[in-house]
């Protein structure tokens, strides 16, 4: 099970890092935030190549895929905690076959989300990104493993200036 508190912990060190060495103070980050995990779904999407009826060629590895997939996790961490939301729902979500008709599902809730930040609306961006992690054959420890190397990752770039 993917330990919530530990994740939005860690994500909560990592953007006061970010926030206290950029001198953001206390502006609104919700917008970029929104802008960030969207490009972010898209990078995922483009990496599945899900979309791409005009190619024959196949997904990226499947590291490359997981990492990309938790870069998006990372934001909607921050966006909780930007909000002061937490996920919690039961991801009642059924997955749906079709990658590129989740995609768009996922995208349609980022917007909702942008538009109302309500907790069902973060619930359910939640809800529907767990089940395109499920859809892309992602085992909760996977989740969380990927997200602990690439949070450390994301604190050293930090650390060196990035």
């Amino acid at each position: 099970m993917l330990q919530w508190d530990k994740l939005y912990s860690m994500q909560y060190e990592l953007d006061t890092f970010i926030e206290r060495e950029k001198k953001l103070g206390e502006e609104s980050l919700v917008a970029k935030k929104i802008v960030a995990l969207l490009v972010e779904v898209g990078e995922l999407a483009n990496e599945t190549r899900c979309f791409k009826f005009w190619s024959d060629k196949g997904p990226s590895e499947r590291s490359v895929i997981l990492e990309e997939y938790v870069d998006g996790i990372h934001f909607l961490l921050s966006l909780g905690l930007e909000t002061n939301l937490r996920y919690s729902s039961n991801h009642n979500e059924q997955p749906i076959t079709n990658l590129t008709e989740q995609f768009q599902k996922l995208f349609g809730c980022i917007h909702r989300f942008a538009e109302h930040p309500s907790q069902s609306n973060y619930d359910q961006m939640w809800d529907v990104y767990l089940c395109l992690g499920e859809s892309l054959e992602f085992s909760e420890m996977d989740i969380m493993n990927a997200y602990l190397e690439k949070n450390e990752v994301n604190v050293n770039r930090q650390k060196e200036g990035y």
